[in-house]
């Protein structure tokens, strides 16, 4: 297998060499962070929907739309990149997805325990100190190769993160915000600043590199050779073109921000022949959290709305339709226009 320990590159490289190696069927550890900073976003989002373009290109942000899942992230220098690249048939890669993130995530356990910080894994792939994440990851296929990719977080700019998300209006921005400031830490803010200056790039790297090699074997240094270029430049002629960037995606009314394994931040709006319906509310493992309704629709007495949102209060997101129905036999209230079916448009995930 190849080690790419190639530090800060350009920043669409970070991207293009994992999909290039993948394409070349290539194993490889590749560890790498952006010289400068971009917005990358899943293979299944639309760019119009998830992205403020307006802001992006007045700050002079590029976007990149990666071959794996996930969401929209800011991400900059101070994440260092892992992309690790594996043949689809090579045993080493359990068949389940869940054991697969928590084979693969432990060399990145293991790097933060060594330098004093308590992470663990948290499925499906999370890795969480105290219940906040400290590492975004994900992994899909490309060509004939499986692709795990994640980063160590230095630290991070959660200001941009939240100002280049394509948000809804500014409350709900300071809410997204607020958010993941909570539930998003980093090396810096686990450690305290002195302490974690000491761990610089190349250290973390390397011990990336020492700690993925008790896992998959030695490792053969490398760089970027003519092959790997190539493919690499080709690649770039498609990925950053607008045809692969701007491919659209389901349209959805409304935001759902994922902050954490477990725990999203939504807002949902539908048109009812009564009016529009609008709701804001977490969603923290499996049930609904801080529920907040509003709209342009009637209703009768005017704590309806307050009682409804009582109801689903803390409910579990499974049983919503169960929840709305018992709301609805009760009787005691009149919404003109907005049946059960309008609030399962509101309520879903």
């Amino acid at each position: 297998m190849e080690l790419f320990n190639l530090g800060k590159i350009p920043w669409a490289e970070t991207q293009l060499i994992y999909h290039s190696l993948a394409l070349l069927g290539r194993e490889a550890l590749c560890l790498v962070s952006p010289a400068s900073p971009y917005v990358c976003i899943g293979y299944q989002q639309d760019l119009a929907q998830e992205v403020d373009l307006a802001f992006c290109r007045t700050h002079n942000i590029p976007i990149f739309r990666r071959e794996v899942g996930g969401g929209a992230v800011f991400l900059d220098g101070n994440q260092l990149f892992f992309h690790l690249i594996l043949k689809r048939n090579n045993p080493i890669a359990p068949k389940r997805i869940d054991a697969f993130y928590q084979k693969f995530l432990q060399p990145v356990i293991d790097v933060h325990h060594r330098i004093g910080i308590p992470a663990k894994y948290k499925p499906v792939n999370d890795l969480v100190v105290q219940n906040r994440k400290i590492s975004g990851t994900g992994a899909g296929e490309i060509g004939d190769s499986i692709v795990f990719v994640g980063n160590l977080i230095l630290d991070f700019d959660y200001d941009t993160m939240a100002r280049v998300l394509k948000i809804p209006d500014e409350k709900f921005r300071d809410k997204v915000k607020k958010s993941i400031e909570e539930n998003l830490s980093t090396i810096r803010r686990e450690l305290g600043e002195a302490q974690s200056d000491q761990w610089d790039e190349d250290t973390l790297n390397n011990m990336l590199a020492e700690e993925f090699e008790k896992l998959l074997g030695p490792m053969n240094p490398a760089g970027k050779d003519s092959l790997l270029t190539d493919m690499m430049q080709a690649l770039k002629l498609t990925m950053m073109g607008d045809d692969w960037l701007y491919r659209r995606g389901k349209q959805i009314r409304g935001r759902v921000v994922k902050v954490r394994s477990g725990f999203e931040v939504v807002q949902r709006m539908h048109k009812a022949t009564g009016g529009l319906l609008r709701a804001e509310f977490f969603v923290k493992d499996g049930r609904f959290k801080e529920m907040a309704i509003s709209g342009d629709f009637f209703c009768f007495p005017k704590n309806t709305v307050s009682r409804l949102e009582a109801a689903v209060e803390g409910s579990p997101v499974k049983e919503i339709a169960k929840v709305v129905t018992d709301f609805y036999q009760t009787g005691y209230f009149e919404l003109p226009g907005v049946e059960i079916d309008d609030w399962m448009h509101v309520f879903k995930i």
